[in-house]
Formats: C-alpha cells, structure tokens, sequence
C-alpha cells in the first residue's frame, strides 16, 4: 500500500507539473490522471459529462482550474487532486459504502469538529454561543476521531468553533500527521497572519472557510466593526502565500439581498477565493433573532441566484439549505456528515444541539449507531420536496419527534435548550416557504418531464 501511495503521488506531481507549464493547452491530462479511480457508475457518469464540457476554455470549472495553478502553490495543487478528488471523492466512496453495509448505519463523508467552543468575536444570533466556552477538544481526541474516520473511508474533515484558529498549530500537526485527507476550518480570519498563511501554502491540505456576510457595513452589522477589514486583509495574505481559501456566508433578513449580489460574489473570486457556502440563519438559543429568519422571497432569491452564478462564474458555490436537490434532501445524521462539538458531544448537524453520545465515551461507530442517528437514517429525507430538507427549518415536527424517540438531551449547556421550543420559532418559516419550495419543485419536475418526453 506504500508503495502504491508513493507511485500514486509520483504520477499526480508529474502530471500537475506538466499541466501547469501551459494549463489552457495541457489541462486534458489530469482527467487522464483521474479515471482509474472512477468506479462509482453514478461518478462515472458525472466525470465523463464534466470532461465533456471542459473541452470548451469558457467553461467556468475550467477557468477557475487554470486560476487554481497560477495562484495557488504547487503543494496545494498536489493535495488537492490526491486527497480530495482521489481520496474523498472517488476512493473513499465504495469503502464507506461498505462500511454502511456492514454496520447498517449511515457513514459520512465529512467530519465536522469544533477544537475549541471560544472565539474572540461575539456575533449576533451566533449558534456557537449556546456552547459552553472554555470547552477543547484535544490533539489526541481529534485525532482519534480522525484515525476512526479513515478507517470508515472518510478523507474530508472540517472545523468550526468557536474560532479554530485559536488552535492553528494543532490544525497544522493534524494536517502532516494526515497527510493523506483534507481539512477545511471556518474562521473568522482575525487570526490569519503572514506566517500562517505560509504555513498553509506549505502544508497543502488545509482550506480556510472565511465568514464573512457582505461588504463593509452588511457584514460588520453582526461580526463587530472592522470585521470586513480583517477578512479583507486575510483574504490578501492567503492569495500572496499561495494558500487556499473561500468564503462561509450566513445569509438572513437583513444582508440577503447583499450577499447574493453578483458585486459581491464576483469580489470575492476577485479576492481569491475558489469556493463559496451559503448558510441561512437559525435561530438557536437563548440569545436567537428570529426576526433574522429570511422570507421565502429571499431564500428563492438565493436559490435562483447560486444557479445562475454555477453557469457563469469560476467558482464553486454551495447553499447548504436550498442544494437538498442535488442530495436528495438533508444530509445531516451521518448520512453525509456530523458535528462533534469542543465538549465532545456527537451530534447530527451544526445546527442541531441534541445528542444521545458523547466521543469521550463511546467510538466514532457506536455514534454513528446511537437512537438520535438512527432516528435520521429511518426518517430521511424529511420530505418528498428536497428544498424543503431540513429537520428543524423545514420540518420543525421531524426534529421533535425524532429527539423525543431518542431521549436525546440537549448540548446548549448554557441553557439546555427544550427541542419544542426551538420547534416553535422554526413553525412560522417553514409553513411560509412551503408554498414557494412546492412551486420550484413542481415546476422543476414539470420541466424534466417535458424534457424527457421531447
């Protein structure tokens, strides 16, 4: 297996370094690379199609690729193709298949995990608040539950917090120990400094995920004054060191319209970054806005916008509500990724404080296997509608149910949050959106019906 892993990483730098002599005339090559490790029928089927379409220079993927090689460094070009699209999108994908096989529980792909519950911003309406600060989770429990991961097949582990940067020598020490995976932290980038950034072109696999909700004022409205200026001066060392980084944007009532502008979007690819996640508030807590909640007119606003900008714009854009589409619906509780908080407790989603384990006590596997998952593996999707995925958001009934089925408790320490109370402030939305979400999706349906009879 070591040798092959060697040969393997040989043939990737040999490959990239070819490519980027002249990307627009040699880019073809990295399919090439790529196609061995495309067993998955449905993968195939998606590879072929999109190697089809780069054929074309004013593809958008395309372009972004040719952007990847003269901005970002050779080591993270390398990590990049050998850890994320062979490691967590191609060869991981039949391991955890088995694995769920085996195991009758749901398997993810990602790993989300907090280092630390403190953070050095005190946001409005900040999920994270609800947590207890002065919570760690340690280098040897982070990468226990790393080395339980790869073992399921999992590759691609993500950090939040609190603000993980608050453990950047950590994240680094993971990331040589792990050299084979890919780690991605959501920060709020007051922390990034020359010498991380350096430290992170070096390294290779490390993404930064930097929030930031808008332009100056849109932003600084919740994250504090002179927030924007921060990520802005991050954004600038990352791009000069040759590190990679995107952007992690909650949008609510009062900066939709700001985020979703194709002003800021485009400053952002302008700034650097090669991805893009699009959040929605929840109103979690003791210390929630639930006047933050987006109307339906802004939620399809982002709907409709995030398609538009995948056709045109060279980069990656995710909206973790509206995409249920594309994944048939929620995919929290395993089914594609969890959270495990900085106190230790495994719990489905980021935005769903309730568990029944705690990793200090049990495996990754028993979590995965705990009443609270197995719940959500029974359940989903939580709806035939797929934009209207979530437990909570969407359906507000489904996470009351499934906690009380479970005997789940809550992990807001702070103010043990009751599940039909945080039901209640989701009801209202999520009978608002309804209607809207049931006429994109019969008219979506209505299309592809058409289309295919045609």
């Amino acid at each position: 297996m070591a040798l092959k892993q060697t040969l393997q990483a040989a043939a990737v730098r040999e490959t990239l370094r070819y490519v980027a002599r002249n990307p627009g005339e040699n880019i073809g090559r990295i399919f090439s690379l790529l196609r061995p490790f495309v067993r998955v029928p449905e993968q195939r089927a998606a590879f072929d199609q999109i190697e089809a379409q780069w054929r074309n220079p004013d593809y958008n993927w395309r372009r972004m690729t040719e952007r990847a090689f003269s901005q970002l460094s050779p080591v993270v070009m390398e990590k990049f193709v050998t850890n994320f699209l062979v490691n967590a999108a191609f060869v991981g994908v039949p391991k955890r298949a088995e694995a769920e096989e085996k195991l009758q529980c749901n398997v993810p792909w990602a790993i989300l995990m907090d280092p630390t519950s403190d953070c050095n911003l005190h946001c409005k309406g900040c999920w994270a608040e609800e947590y207890q600060r002065g919570s760690h989770l340690s280098l040897e429990e982070l990468d226990s539950i790393i080395q339980q991961g790869k073992e399921l097949g999992v590759y691609f582990y993500l950090y939040s917090g609190g603000e993980p940067l608050l453990r950047a020598a950590d994240i680094i020490t993971l990331a040589k120990k792990h050299s084979d995976c890919v780690f991605c932290a959501f920060t709020n980038a007051t922390l990034v400094t020359p010498e991380l950034a350096k430290g992170l072109a070096e390294v290779g696999n490390v993404m930064l995920a930097i929030s930031v909700e808008g332009f100056d004022d849109a932003n600084d409205f919740r994250r504090g004054r002179g927030s924007y200026a921060h990520v802005s001066r991050a954004m600038d060392l990352l791009r000069e060191a040759g590190a990679p980084f995107g952007f992690s944007a909650c949008y609510h009532h009062y900066n939709t319209e700001a985020v979703a502008s194709e002003t800021f979007v485009d400053a952002m690819i302008e700034k650097g970054c090669f991805f893009g996640w699009f959040f929605t508030y929840m109103p979690l807590g003791r210390h929630a806005h639930p006047d933050f909640l987006v109307t339906p007119e802004q939620r399809k606003l982002m709907y409709d916008r995030v398609r538009d900008y995948r056709g045109r714009k060279d980069i990656f854009l995710l909206d973790f509500w509206n995409d249920g589409e594309y994944s048939n619906g929620c995919i929290a509780g395993g089914r594609r990724y969890l959270h495990i908080n900085a106190h230790g407790d495994v719990e489905p989603c980021a935005f769903i404080h309730y568990s029944n384990v705690n990793i200090r006590d049990v495996s990754l596997v028993e979590a995965l296997r705990s009443p609270l998952f197995m719940q959500y593996r029974q359940r989903q999707p939580f709806n035939s509608n797929h934009l209207r995925p979530c437990p909570l958001l969407d359906n507000p009934d489904q996470l009351v149910a499934m906690v009380k089925e479970s005997g789940a408790y809550s992990t807001q320490r702070r103010d043990n949050e009751d599940v039909e109370a945080l039901a209640g402030k989701c009801f209202a939305a999520a009978e608002r959106w309804a209607s809207t979400a049931d006429e994109i999706w019969n008219s979506r349906k209505e299309q592809q019906e058409a289309k295919a009879v045609s």
